[in-house]
């Protein structure tokens, strides 16, 4: 081998240099700025929809009742089918559905007597308790032609007990269905005679003794048409789970093992407008809920999903806002989205 033999020098390894103050400085800033942005938003109180107040004849009604409530429902049905929506949208097949059920032995009077709840019913309030495990407690009143389709004689004959209450004549109709005439038109119900004595003999007034219940019925944006709350958390729970059951992605989305309480509001015109607060227990649960549900709503809306035109062009008018410990779901949708199917 001939030749002067080269030495190739070995790499030398340098230790990586310290990031200047300037940089550091700039990391401290960003994240310090991340972390004021993020609390800011919690925190910060945004502004919706006036809610409407109640009406001072359904505020002395709730006010009697006895105990406090787990969920309430109102359906202002007469304004309801006076609406051009509920006229000009609505499916034939969906206005003449029966809204619910009172019972064999009470949908048969009905039927027997021609009232029809579908178009005879004008206004329903109710509340509900829980009352063990699977049993619950109701009262609530009732406004239609109750005097001239169903009088008093045809409730004795059909009762199967009666008792007379604060004056008032109360009749069972079924084992845990009670109904007792408060005027031609008006109608108190309830689970047991025992609710009836406590709404004809009010101790104290609900919306004082239940602060929460109170807290909820004010979330609700539109009271004129149908509102609803829920405010106990295992009502909540329990009914968010069967409605979500099959959706394992809403569930999740939704951080619906976190939700305290609903408050639901929908309001009939020559569209329909909409509002659903869900309460949470903490702004952190809120904010990472309402997160979800914003971007699954902004993603499934947009074209190329495998969501349906119809679906899509429902989504676009729905808007979702974090507001402090609550998430906030709006919706105004006009004629427009929807077509009138008649069968």
């Amino acid at each position: 081998m001939s030749g002067t033999e080269q030495t190739q020098a070995a790499p030398v390894m340098q230790a990586p240099g310290k990031k200047g103050p300037k940089v550091m400085l700039t990391i401290f800033l960003v994240g310090l700025g991340g972390f004021l942005i993020t609390l800011v938003w919690l925190n910060w109180p945004r502004p919706g929809i006036q809610p409407e107040a109640l009406s001072p004849e359904l505020t002395a009604i709730i006010q009697d009742m006895p105990g406090t409530s787990d969920a309430m429902v109102y359906a202002g049905m007469k304004d309801i089918r006076q609406s051009r929506f509920w006229n000009e949208a609505i499916p034939d097949s969906v206005k003449n559905t029966v809204p619910f059920s009172a019972g064999k032995r009470v949908d048969a009077l009905l039927k027997q007597r021609g009232f029809k709840l579908a178009t005879d019913l004008d206004t329903l309030l109710i509340s509900f308790q829980r009352s063990g495990r699977k049993q619950q407690k109701f009262i609530g009143m009732a406004w239609g032609p109750f005097s001239e389709k169903a009088p008093e004689r045809a409730l004795q004959a059909a009762s199967l007990r009666t008792a007379q209450i604060a004056g008032h004549r109360a009749y069972a109709l079924d084992s845990a269905f009670w109904v007792a005439p408060v005027g031609p038109r008006k109608l108190v119900f309830a689970s047991s005679s025992e609710m009836l004595e406590g709404f004809f003999h009010p101790s104290g007034r609900m919306l004082e003794r239940d602060s929460v219940s109170a807290a909820m019925i004010g979330k609700t944006a539109y009271k004129s048409h149908a509102w609803a709350t829920l405010s106990s958390p295992q009502w909540t729970a329990a009914a968010l789970q069967s409605l979500t059951s099959k959706n394992r992605d809403v569930n999740s989305a939704g951080n619906l093992g976190n939700l305290q309480q609903l408050a639901m509001s929908v309001r009939f015109g020559d569209g329909l407008q909409g509002q659903s607060e869900w309460v949470y227990g903490n702004r952190k649960a809120a904010f990472f809920a309402s997160s979800f549900l914003w971007a699954t709503v902004k993603l499934t809306s947009n074209p190329g999903t495998r969501t349906s035109e119809s679906a899509r062009s429902f989504l676009k008018h729905v808007k979702v806002k974090q507001n402090l410990e609550s998430v906030v779901i709006t919706a105004d949708l006009p004629m427009s989205s929807f077509r009138k199917k008649s069968n």
